[in-house]
This record gives structure tokens, C-alpha cells and sequence, in this order.
């Protein structure tokens, strides 16, 4: 049975990833801004990703009886000094995500809670892949900085993601 610490715990990062998908929509609306569509396509596709992550959470804790609080996300950054900027702030987000589930998996752990602790499996598989795609945006990004027709190739490419919920699971 899980606690009710393991099960606030959850329940702040059912919230978190919803405050992470705010964050990458204002990245998308700073992007499109600047006339950067194919990052801010991006940027959406990865809050479509949050609020999977986030919704995900949210039936576990509903299949173990536990009732989901929503609250109020949190104001994100809205100004960046520039795309590759974005994707710092991006990827130091989601390095605190990181930390998050492995306390989260840590307090699973300490209580014993196992089916707790497979879920979880999931989300620190993903945060891996997570912080990968972002420490390589920030190399390609700082490669290309000055070059104006690489970084429009790049951003096209971008462009072209999209969020498949199928391809997570």
C-alpha cells in the first residue's frame, strides 16, 4: 500500500509535469516569436510529451485509489536570451525532474513499495533519453551558433517532430 508521503510525493509530479509542459510552451511561444517555428514545433511536441508523463502519473495514482490534487502551475520563464539558451534552461529542467524521480524511486525503495517501484522504472528510463536529447541540441546548437544556414537546416528538422504517445510506452 503505498503511504501517504510516497503518495504526495506522486502527486507533486503529476503537478511538476504539468509545470514542465507550461515551460515548454512558453520556450515554443519565445521561439515563434523570434521566427523560430520549428523549434517552437519543438518545444509543443515536447509539452505534449509533459502532459503525457504528467497524465501517465495521474492513472497510476487512480488505479492505486489515491485521488489526484491538481494545482496551480508555476509562472514559467518566458524570456531567453536566445534558442540555444532555451535549451539550457530545457535541459536543467529536466535534470530536476531527474532528481525528483530518483527521490521519488529512493522513498519507493525505503517502503517496499514494488509495483511503486516498477512504475517508476519507466520514468527513469525516460529521463535518460531526456537529458541525451538535450545535452545534443546544446552541442549542435553551440556548433552551428554562427552559422546561419546550419542552424536553418536544424531548425527545419525540428520542424518535422511530432509526439507519437504509442512510441512511449
Amino acid at each position: 500500500m503505498i503511504s501517504e508521503k510516497l503518495a504526495n510525493l506522486l502527486n507533486d509530479q503529476v503537478n511538476n509535469e504539468f509545470d514542465a509542459a507550461q515551460a515548454y510552451v512558453a520556450m515554443a511561444a519565445y521561439c515563434e516569436h523570434n521566427s523560430y517555428s520549428g523549434f517552437a514545433n519543438f518545444y509543443l511536441a515536447q509539452a505534449e510529451e509533459e502532459r503525457y508523463h504528467a497524465m501517465k502519473l495521474y492513472e497510476y495514482l487512480n488505479d492505486r485509489g489515491i485521488q489526484v490534487k491538481i494545482t496551480a502551475t508555476s509562472t514559467p520563464k518566458v524570456d531567453f536570451d536566445s534558442v540555444l539558451d532555451t535549451f539550457k534552461v530545457a535541459l536543467k529542467q529536466e535534470k530536476g525532474v531527474t532528481q525528483n524521480f530518483y527521490d521519488l524511486s529512493d522513498l519507493a525503495w525505503e517502503e517496499r513499495e514494488h509495483a511503486t517501484i516498477s512504475f517508476l522504472n519507466w520514468y527513469l528510463d525516460e529521463q535518460v533519453e531526456e537529458e541525451a536529447t538535450f545535452e545534443t541540441h546544446i552541442d549542435y546548437l553551440t556548433r552551428i551558433e554562427h552559422d546561419q544556414n546550419a542552424l536553418f537546416i536544424y531548425e527545419k528538422e525540428l520542424g518535422k517532430r511530432t509526439f507519437d504517445p504509442n512510441a512511449e510506452d
